[in-house]
């Protein structure tokens, strides 16, 4: 049995996936498996994960008929893997090459079941920042809730906002199976997944080390319109919901689900006047002030005045909050050049 899986989702990954194994075949911890989900791809991707199982039998593919999505292909790899911790990684996206001997010795070292580390962000024109995850230390139960589970929950607006990447850990595989943690849908699926996994693990070691690469893509989900937004944030709602109750969250924010649908909201807005939306801009303002007339974003916006955002963000919901919807749709017309 392998210590690490390491589990990558491939889709139309053609010209990253050949890479992406190298890396994980020259880190300097050499007891992982790599788990190599092949989602339905029509491209050369498929044949070329073939061809690097044939190289080294520490690498397993395995085929999925149809294109089911990120979260599904993490599930596969989650229920093929055999290792006693779990690692993900972005086929776009690399680890440093002491990255897996770096975490499993912290891991070792604190006694913790989970580890993390920093990132580092690369942005398409060459720059980068370190983003951290949290400062160095070993985090008992309480600390976790605090720095990660309490932020996921309700802390959405203010920045820095704390971004549920689920790459810059290592995971117990027990916790996973023991709690049934899963992933579900293909949008805001990592947050959800790291709120249930640290409601149930007992203690994390955190290095300042940023051991993990980030491609900042344009071309990713978060990115283009999505016909079916709104749909989608319920259901996350909706589990989100189904989370607080079962580890009872509730008191530790009371006023989550506002700061949640503020965030959501945003995010709707920014998404309908997204440039792939071809309705006209008429049409796309008075989908926004449907949109804030909905029951739960009527609340959070007569209960919660958001502060601490950024600046663009501030704006859209100062506007929003006085009901100014013609200049809003004016601004993002200039700023998307709609």
């Amino acid at each position: 049995m392998p210590s690490i899986s390491v589990i990558v989702p491939v889709y139309q990954a053609e010209k990253y996936v050949k890479k992406c194994v190298e890396n994980v075949v020259k880190q300097t911890f050499s007891d992982w498996e790599l788990l190599l989900i092949d989602d339905g791809c029509t491209d050369a991707s498929p044949a070329i994960c073939e061809a690097c199982a044939a190289e080294d039998d520490r690498i397993r593919v395995f085929h999925q008929e149809r294109n089911a999505g990120v979260s599904e292909a993490r599930n596969r790899g989650l229920r093929e893997a055999r290792g006693a911790y779990i690692a993900f990684l972005d086929a776009d996206d690399r680890l440093e090459f002491r990255a897996l001997e770096t975490l499993w010795c912290l891991r070792e070292q604190s006694g913790a079941d989970t580890v993390g580390c920093a990132h580092l962000n690369l942005s398409p024109d060459g720059g980068t920042s370190v983003e951290k995850l949290l400062p160095a230390g070993v985090y008992d139960g309480q600390g976790i809730r605090e720095g990660i589970v309490y932020p996921l929950l309700g802390d959405r607006l203010r920045v820095p906002v704390f971004n549920g990447f689920i790459w810059r850990y290592l995971f117990s595989a027990e916790i996973l199976r023991s709690a049934n943690i899963t992933f579900e849908g293909a949008y805001l699926e990592d947050e959800l997944f790291l709120m249930e996994y640290f409601c149930n693990a007992h203690k994390l070691a955190v290095t300042e080390q940023p051991l993990y690469r980030y491609l900042l893509n344009p071309a990713s989900a978060t990115h283009k319109y999505m016909k079916d937004f709104m749909q989608v944030f319920g259901r996350f709602m909706e589990r989100k919901e189904a989370l607080v109750k079962k580890y009872g969250l509730e008191e530790a924010r009371p006023q989550w689900r506002e700061n949640s649908n503020w965030a959501g909201l945003l995010i709707a807005i920014g998404n309908e006047y997204a440039r792939g939306n071809d309705k006209p801009l008429s049409q796309k303002r008075k989908a926004v002030e449907t949109l804030c007339r909905r029951p739960e974003m009527a609340e959070a916006i007569a209960g919660l005045k958001p502060e601490g955002l950024n600046r663009n963000k501030q704006l859209v919901a100062d506007l929003v909050r006085g009901g100014h919807f013609r200049l809003l749709t004016q601004l993002y017309r200039l700023k998307n050049r709609i």
